[in-house]
């Protein structure tokens, strides 16, 4: 205890000299911080009172575009990584080396950050939400192949071992043994996973993938704030009920289990 309260003061000194020299090496003058703020409240102003601009329904259809590229991402990534766990989960695959290949694969793809990958897709397939659904997709991917491998891997071997000695061959003691225990895991992470990419996705349009994200950087590229403030405000009634009904869905997974 005595050496926890002598080195904490020296690690909060330490984190805040830290903070500081990031500051300047940042050029985050206090000059610079008022401006900002004060450029900010500016256009908080601007924003008020928001407004649809007279194009209500096409907002609301870029909305349901951002909504179906992060349904259809998500989807396309969970039906890949299923597959893509089974290979990487050291209780199914044995050997050492495909498990070692694989579990890289899911490093490869994570690794990338989503934003990347719409500019790689938006260059390759063109601009609009296929960019999009295979810019979420494709770093979800290695997102929830680990996630689920690491499911399979932490699952009861009893089970198992019960279906493999009533005379299931390997194949089915996984598919009868292994799969239903961790399903509901594997479903609470999509779920999961969808809120995210709700999130994402309208973010995405921004660098050309359709959506939500376009009509506001059109906006902002033309300062028009108080539409701006109407397409944030939506952005936010979307996320927040997805979050709800995802919350809902996934307590009733966990109480189901």
């Amino acid at each position: 205890m005595t050496k926890l309260r002598l080195t904490t003061p020296l690690l909060f000194t330490l984190l805040f000299l830290l903070l500081l020299g990031g500051l300047w090496r940042m050029d985050a003058s206090s000059d610079r911080i008022l401006n900002g703020i004060m450029k900010l409240g500016w256009l908080v102003a601007l924003m008020w009172p928001p407004s649809a601009g007279g194009v209500l329904p096409e907002l609301l259809v870029s909305l349901m575009e951002s909504l179906a590229m992060a349904f259809l991402g998500t989807l396309l990534a969970a039906l890949v990584a299923l597959p893509l766990a089974l290979l990487g989960a050291g209780n199914i695959v044995g050997n050492i080396f495909l498990r070692f290949s694989v579990r890289r694969i899911y490093d490869g793809l994570r690794g990338i950050d989503t934003l990347i990958w719409a500019l790689i897709f938006v260059s390759a397939v063109g601009m609009g939400p296929f960019a999009g659904i295979l810019a979420l997709a494709v770093p979800d991917i290695g997102v929830l192949s680990k996630l689920f491998s690491e499911a399979l891997e932490s699952a009861d071997k009893r089970q198992v071992e019960a279906v493999r000695a009533a005379g299931a061959n390997r194949v089915l003691a996984v598919r009868i043994g292994l799969i239903p225990q961790v399903a509901p895991i594997m479903l609470s992470q999509i779920l999961y996973t969808l809120e995210s990419n709700a999130r994402s996705s309208t973010v995405l349009g921004i660098v050309g993938a359709g959506g939500i994200g376009l009509a506001l950087s059109d906006r902002i590229r033309i300062n028009n704030w108080d539409e701006v403030a109407f397409i944030v405000l939506l952005i936010l009634v979307m996320v927040a009920a997805i979050d709800l009904g995802s919350r809902k869905l996934r307590m009733k997974i966990i109480r189901a289990a």
